[in-house]
């Protein structure tokens, strides 16, 4: 099958919808074919035309530009859609990195598809495969997580679906909430190294590696940092399993100052269980009280 030319012959785009990644930090961190779909394209959308501005300035770029964020609505994706129905080419950019990636766009692209028009991929940087490349960490196996929820509780909760994954663990947050979510690591993955990368191409840049008790001394110490924050965990080490005394001995101790569930999860992480059978283990305890 051979592969779709972008451009005609007469260098004009051809109809579709360019997903168009732009710079995280540093703005000569765009590629040429991207300033070129963008000097082109018969429209532009970006999630903030401030920002998206600032960047065409520095690049000579003198465009009207459309603006697609989390909240546009129907209306406006049906509208795109008859722009690619009159034969038009549409980029779609987001503040910063790849689109879609923890951005809005995904209902877009899923309409456009459907529609049976062509979309086009124009890539660049993504600041979770920019922190996997510097991190140290082991980057064969990944899973994006993104932005965990604000709140500790429902944090932790996601926490727990993933701390027995056997992959280094990517997310996304902001330098308020780092503390927080430091401490939700260090609760239930006290023993995993964790690697923070914040301020990614830009003349401070910064990875910060070590246990998540520790980061979070060096953190408090210099808060400084502004933006997004990308935060790994290095996956679970193979563990000697414990045994069931053992798990029980550990539940009872953690059971005291935790919920069932968190208190579960963090002994699943030192143990070498399952979470569901730690889980199931630590109904035991609930049932055996009732009796």
């Amino acid at each position: 099958m051979s592969g779709r030319k972008v451009h005609n012959f007469n260098g004009v785009l051809k109809s579709g919808l360019y997903v168009v990644a732009t710079p995280i930090g540093n703005s000569k961190d765009i590629t040429l074919r991207a300033l070129d779909v963008l000097t082109q394209a018969d429209k532009v959308y970006c999630e903030d035309t401030r920002i998206t501005k600032k960047l065409f300035s520095l690049h000579g770029i003198q465009r009207k530009l459309g603006s697609y964020h989390e909240h546009s609505s129907d209306y406006l994706r049906a509208e795109i859609l008859r722009q690619l129905e009159d034969g038009l080419s549409v980029a779609l950019i987001s503040d910063a990195g790849t689109p879609l990636i923890s951005d809005p766009g995904y209902r877009l692209v899923k309409d456009v598809r459907d529609a049976g028009h062509e979309i086009f991929s124009v890539p660049g940087a993504s600041s979770p495969i920019a922190a996997l490349s510097i991190a140290g960490f082991p980057s064969d196996r990944f899973l994006f997580a993104g932005f965990l929820p604000s709140k500790s509780a429902a944090r932790q909760t996601t926490l727990s679906e993933l701390v027995d994954i056997p992959v280094t663990l990517v997310l996304f947050e902001s330098p308020k909430r780092l503390t927080g979510l430091l401490k939700d690591i260090d609760g239930l993955m006290p023993d995993r190294e964790v690697a923070v990368c914040r301020e990614m191409t830009k003349a401070f840049e910064e990875v910060l590696v070590g246990a998540p008790a520790e980061l979070i001394e060096t953190i408090d110490a210099n808060s400084s940092a502004r933006g997004e924050i990308v935060v790994l965990i290095n996956p679970p080490a193979a563990r000697e399993k414990m045994s069931e005394s053992e798990v029980r001995e550990s539940l009872e101790v953690a059971m005291k100052s935790q919920p069932l569930k968190t208190a579960a999860a963090k002994v699943a992480a030192l143990s070498g269980w399952s979470k569901r059978d730690v889980y199931q283990l630590a109904l035991t305890f609930s049932d055996e009280e009732n009796e």
